[in-house]
C-alpha cells in the first residue's frame, strides 16, 4: 500500500507513523493490509495543501492508495484574527488533495473536528446533525469537509475533538506545566467535550480507510466531560497538588476579550463506528491515565 500523509509533525501525524511503523496501538494491533505499506511522511515545508499547483506537481509525481490529510492550522483564536490564511489551509488544503486523489482514484480521509457544531443544545451530536460553527476555525473546518466531500467521492471525513498526542502541544502538557508551577489554576466548565488520544484516532483512522464506507465519521474517545474535569483528573494522575478553579465562559471572555467563541455542547457520538468496522475507542479516563503513563518515554 502507498499512502501520503501531510501534517506528519503533528499530533496525530506522529501517532500515525507511530501505528505504521509498530503495527500496533495502545489499543490493539494494526490491521495486516498494512504490513509493508510505503509511506510518505510530509508536514507544510515539504508541501504546501495550500497551493493547488505544488499539490499537483507532487501528486503527479508520486501514486497513492490513501491519502490521510492531518495538516490544519488548529489555533482556534489564531484563526479568529486571521481567517484568510485558515480558510487557505483548512478549506482549500483538502480541496486540492481530494481534487487530485480523485484524479489517481486514490482514497481520501480528511480531518475535522466537533468545532463544525454550534454546540448550543445539550448532548452528543451524531454525523447526520445539523452544523453551524461560531468561531472562524468551524468554518473553516466545515468547508474543508464540504470541498473534499464534493472532489473526491472516495473521501472519509473523521471528526474529532480535544485531541492530544505524544509530541507537540496540548491542553493536557499545558495543564501539567501549570501544575508543576502554580497553586491553582482557573479553566472554564461549561464547555462539553470529548477529550481524545491521537493514539486511538489514528488507530480509527486506519481501520476506517480499509473500507469503501465514504462519508461522515465521528471518532473520538468515549464520554463526556468539561475543560475543567478534564484538568482535574490530568493533576490527580500526574499526582500534582494544583488547584482546579472553575470559571464560565463568560469570565473567562471577559478575561480574555479577543478569544474566540467555543461551542458549550460539542459532544460527537460515533454513530457511524459504531455501525461500520466498529467502535474501539476506549473511556476518555482510561486513554487518558494511558497517555500519562506512557508520556515520560515518548513525549516530544
Amino acid at each position: 500500500m502507498r499512502i501520503l500523509i501531510t501534517g506528519s509533525r503533528g499530533q496525530l501525524g506522529n501517532e500515525l507513523k507511530r501505528c505504521l511503523s509498530t503495527m500496533k496501538a495502545e489499543v490493539g494491533p494494526i490491521p495486516v493490509n498494512y504490513l509493508g505499506a510505503m509511506a510518505d511522511y510530509v508536514d507544510c515545508d515539504e508541501l504546501d495543501i495550500s497551493d493547488p499547483i505544488a499539490v499537483s506537481q507532487w501528486m503527479d509525481t508520486h501514486a497513492y492508495d490513501l491519502v490521510i490529510n492531518c495538516a490544519a492550522i488548529t489555533d482556534v483564536d489564531g484563526c479568529e484574527t486571521d481567517e484568510k490564511t485558515a480558510y487557505k489551509v483548512n478549506a482549500l488544503g483538502p480541496k486540492n488533495l481530494a481534487k487530485n486523489c480523485a484524479i489517481q482514484g486514490a482514497k481520501f480521509v480528511h480531518v475535522s473536528t466537533d468545532y463544525v457544531f454550534p454546540g448550543d443544545t445539550p448532548g452528543e451530536r451524531v454525523e447526520t446533525d445539523v452544523t453551524g460553527p461560531i468561531s472562524a476555525y468551524g468554518r473553516t473546518k466545515l468547508a474543508g469537509e464540504q470541498f473534499a466531500l464534493a472532489a473526491n467521492p472516495r473521501t472519509f471525513i473523521c471528526r474529532s475533538a480535544w485531541l492530544y498526542g505524544y509530541v507537540g502541544k496540548n491542553f493536557v502538557k499545558t495543564m501539567r506545566s501549570l501544575g508543576r508551577r502554580l497553586d491553582e489554576v482557573t479553566v472554564v466548565n461549561d464547555q462539553l467535550g470529548n477529550p481524545t488520544s491521537a493514539n486511538d484516532l489514528a488507530y480509527e483512522i486506519l481501520k476506517i480507510a480499509l473500507t469503501d464506507a465514504y462519508g461522515i465519521y465521528h471518532v473520538t474517545n468515549e464520554g463526556t466531560c468539561s475543560w475543567a474535569e478534564l484538568a482535574a483528573r490530568i493533576m490527580e494522575k500526574s499526582n500534582l497538588s494544583c488547584n482546579v478553579v472553575p470559571v464560565s465562559s463568560m469570565q473567562y471572555k471577559q478575561a480574555n476579550p479577543e478569544s474566540a467563541n467555543r461551542p458549550h455542547y460539542s459532544a460527537l457520538k460515533n454513530q457511524r463506528l459504531t455501525d461500520t468496522v466498529g467502535n474501539e475507542m476506549r473511556p476518555w479516563q482510561e486513554a487518558l491515565d494511558s497517555y500519562l503513563q506512557h508520556l515520560p518515554e515518548l513525549e516530544g
